[in-house]
């Protein structure tokens, strides 16, 4: 409601009303004081008068939309006009990502044309109706937007229809009433026609349905729309008034619109038969030779070594596999006292010939300051040189001779990957937002990987019991990690998002085929072929050594020193608890009754096989826990309103 001058001067004149004018006046203008800052108030806001679209079906699907929008503008928020969103981009149940047509075709305001732009925004577009630097007057504005767009229709068994959002359920103020219009090709039957109303989500009716002239269906609301409620209609007609897409389009309209999946795709099936064709070359191992019992190990190979070639890889009880091999051979003695610490302490005189070329290293590095090394932190730079040079070792004597890796085989499919990477960002929606999660996804994935690698070599590592110090570390570690790949999960969900399932499915998919060739693209040579059969076949005496066709082999007999000298080959190869089964009551009764004592190991024990055990898992913890520098590990151990297939999301001043 707006004041004239004079009444307005009345009513900030208080005692001249009172003097020269009626009680009926007076009244009115007391009812006026109440009603005057409502009606200044509604004469404020910014609302929608009328909105009212025109959707022409035309006979190849596509649509051509003018949307006539009456606005009451205030003055005093409105710099350019009004905007309008328009999504584009939606993904199907099946996560392909689908991609309508739009494009403005004119755009006016109060019949004359209206400067606008265009932004990219959220998953649509954006138009900006107006000049930036002009602020409008308070009044009314009719607004007029023609665009076309395709894709919208929807083709079913029998019948053909449009489920289409009108207004959109993103406006922030009232809309006083919504019409639509629906033209089709030609004149035909319509099977359905009905609409919704409200927030999304909403099955409210609150609409009359009309018909025009030409006999085309219409809607118009029955009620105020208010923030954020919209109204969808749904027009349903018979088969054959829209040519319907064919396969061919359908399929060149995915790959068009789906073209980061298309690359991953392909570069998913070039790595896979890049490697497939390498595996082929020179990945397949040669074949198994006769596997026979052999009560010796083979020639040439110290317990260290024999691990190294049956595990084709380093480990660290590598090393106390060669701490246990030369205290057998007289060098060092082993001492594990009531804390649970094992001290070394080197043993003079010892033979040197019984010494391979690796335990001669490790007792320079062990013992170049004094004789004795407690297995601990104190000690780690020691035992840390100790390891490198063992590994060091027998990876030059026996890496290329036992095995081949075939590393740069890998360098072609890496590359792929790349090019694929960056072919689903560029092919992304949003190019910087896609590049940005995949720089942090693969920082984060060596993360997980380096954790993962450490908690999948902590459970492969045997324990001594449920609360041992090796299921306590086990746990802490496993725990640790889980928040890290809980987040890695979270960064493949977005990776994703931005751009699009399928494609991110495949490149995954990619990257654990590149790990998968990666072990299987090493293979033995003939010699470690060779090496692993009679390895193996040393496993079978040092675990059924009671087998019929054992002793028809006649096996060397029994004797505390076979035990001894067997021992370390026995942890090489992780049965070293059932070597010491096979022993256990000839060593009980030996020294008549007293039972067999190694000179050279000296701790508590019950029985033969809880000390192998305790050599085993218990030695080659402690050493792997001193070559761990200090600080680098824990000290603890252990159909609706707002549906439909196309309109605008919405807009705003």
């Amino acid at each position: 409601m707006i004041l004239s001058n004079a009444y307005a001067r009345n009513f900030f004149n208080i005692p001249v009303l009172i003097n020269k004018t009626s009680w009926t006046t007076w009244l009115i203008l007391l009812l006026s004081i109440f009603v005057y800052p409502n009606s200044l108030q509604a004469a404020s806001e910014e609302k929608i008068l009328d909105f009212h679209s025109r959707i022409e079906v035309h006979i190849d699907g596509h649509l051509v939309v003018t949307e006539t929008i009456k606005v009451y503008a205030a003055g005093n928020k409105i710099k350019r006009g009004i905007y309008r969103d328009f999504p584009t981009d939606y993904v199907t149940d099946s996560g392909e990502k689908m991609q309508v047509g739009f494009k403005v075709l004119a755009v006016s305001k109060n019949d004359r044309s209206e400067p606008y732009h265009i932004k990219r925004q959220g998953n649509g577009q954006r138009i900006y109706i107006g000049s930036e630097d002009v602020f409008l007057k308070s009044g009314i504005y009719t607004y007029a937007l023609t665009y076309r767009t395709d894709r919208q229709l929807g083709f079913f068994d029998d019948h053909d229809e449009l489920y289409w959002n009108v207004t959109g359920n993103g406006w922030e103020f009232e809309i006083e009433k919504v019409g639509a219009t629906v033209v089709l090709p030609r004149q035909t039957e319509i099977l359905k026609a009905t609409a919704y109303t409200g927030p999304k989500g909403s099955r409210e009716q609150a609409f009359v349905r009309k018909v025009t002239e030409m006999g085309d269906p219409g809607f118009a609301t029955t009620r105020r729309l208010k923030p954020y409620e919209g109204l969808t209609i749904v027009v349903a007609w018979p088969k054959g008034v829209v040519e319907e897409p064919t396969l061919s389009d359908n399929i060149s309209n995915s790959l068009r619109q789906n073209s980061g999946f298309v690359v991953a795709l392909i570069g998913f099936i070039t790595m896979f038969v890049y490697y497939l064709r390498s595996w082929v070359k020179v990945g397949r191992d040669p074949a198994k030779g006769t596997i026979i019992p052999r009560f010796t190990p083979p020639e040439g190979l110290s317990p260290a070594a024999v691990r190294y070639v049956d595990r084709q890889r380093f480990d660290k009880k590598s090393m106390a596999v060669a701490l246990v091999s030369l205290a057998v051979k007289g060098a060092l003695n082993i001492h594990w006292d009531d804390e649970k610490i094992y001290t070394l302490e080197k043993n003079e005189p010892f033979d040197p010939a019984l010494l391979s070329k690796g335990e001669k290293k490790i007792l320079t590095h062990l013992f170049a300051a004094d004789q004795r090394i407690e297995l601990g932190k104190v000690n780690d730079t020691r035992i840390r040189g100790a390891l490198k040079t063992l590994q060091q070792i027998l990876d030059k004597d026996l890496g290329q001779v036992c095995f081949v890796r075939n590393r740069r085989y890998l360098i072609p499919g890496i590359g792929v990957l790349i090019a694929m990477l960056i072919g689903i960002v560029l092919t992304a929606r949003d190019i910087a937002g896609a590049a940005g999660i995949s720089v942090w996804l693969g920082g984060w994935t060596v993360g997980c990987l380096f954790l993962g690698n450490l908690v999948l070599k902590a459970w492969q590592e045997r324990s001594n019991g449920i609360l041992s110090r090796v299921n306590r570390q086990r746990l802490f570690i496993t725990l640790f990690t889980l928040p890290f790949l809980m987040g890695e999960l979270f960064g493949i969900f977005a990776f994703s998002m931005a751009v699009s399932f399928r494609a991110a499915l495949f490149f995954i998919a990619s990257i654990v085929l590149m790990f998968l060739f990666y072990h299987l693209l090493k293979a033995p040579t003939l010699y470690g072929r060779s090496m692993l059969d009679k390895i193996e076949g040393f496993r079978q005496y040092l675990t059924i050594a009671e087998s019929e066709r054992l002793k028809i082999l006649n096996p060397p007999d029994k004797t505390p020193e076979l035990y001894e000298k067997m021992l370390p080959y026995a942890m090489a190869l992780d049965v070293e608890k059932e070597w010491a089964e096979q022993f256990e009551t000839l060593l009980q009764q030996a020294n008549g009754g007293q039972g067999h004592r190694m000179g050279w190991y000296h701790g508590k024990a019950d029985g033969m096989s809880s000390m192998a055990d305790h050599l085993g898992h218990g030695l080659s913890s402690a050493v792997a826990s001193s070559a761990t520098a200090p600080g680098s590990s824990s000290g603890f151990g252990g159909g609706s309103s707002g549906g439909g297939g196309g309109g605008g999301g919405g807009g705003g001043w």
